[in-house]
């Protein structure tokens, strides 16, 4: 279960952040995430450069984990249209899998592409969506949850 979850638009400001019910860490999660594009640019430059002779297969948009840090885990995952978005994961939850990210990012991929199929949805406006929010929430550890069964 992640602990923040951030959609970033092509232009790198964010459409969408949503951290665990922790305020006092809510600030740092944010410059997490903030800091993290550099290395989601980093890989999706180096993508381009290192295939040369063929064209890069963009069908796989799952970046992998883009950096570690002592407590957190942050993972990556860009649609064809740019759009990023950011997973930050407890580094102690040694449960999760890389299928299971790559699997949280798909289904967060495709209530995205839900928002933005909607009519009255203005592009690069922030999500608001009562159907995104559910997703999100699923995948987010709630932390009243996490005390009770610790």
């Amino acid at each position: 279960m992640a602990v923040c979850i951030a959609v970033i638009a092509k232009e790198n400001y964010p459409l969408y952040i949503r951290c665990s019910a922790n305020v006092e860490d809510e600030l740092k999660f944010h410059f997490t995430v903030h800091t993290s594009l550099d290395v989601v640019e980093e890989k999706i430059s180096s993508t381009g450069k290192t295939s040369t002779a063929r064209a890069p297969d963009m069908r796989e948009f799952y970046l992998g984990q883009l950096y570690p840090s002592e407590d957190y885990r942050i993972y990556g995952y860009v649609t064809n249209t740019k759009v990023k978005f950011v997973m930050v994961v407890e580094a102690s939850n040694t449960q999760i899998r890389d299928n299971d990210v790559r699997s949280m990012f798909r289904r967060l991929h495709n209530a995205y592409t839900s928002v933005v199929c909607n009519p009255f949805y203005i592009l690069g406006s922030n999500i608001s969506s009562k159907a995104f929010e559910k997703v999100v929430a699923g995948m987010i550890v709630d932390e009243q949850k996490k005390e009770l069964f610790t």
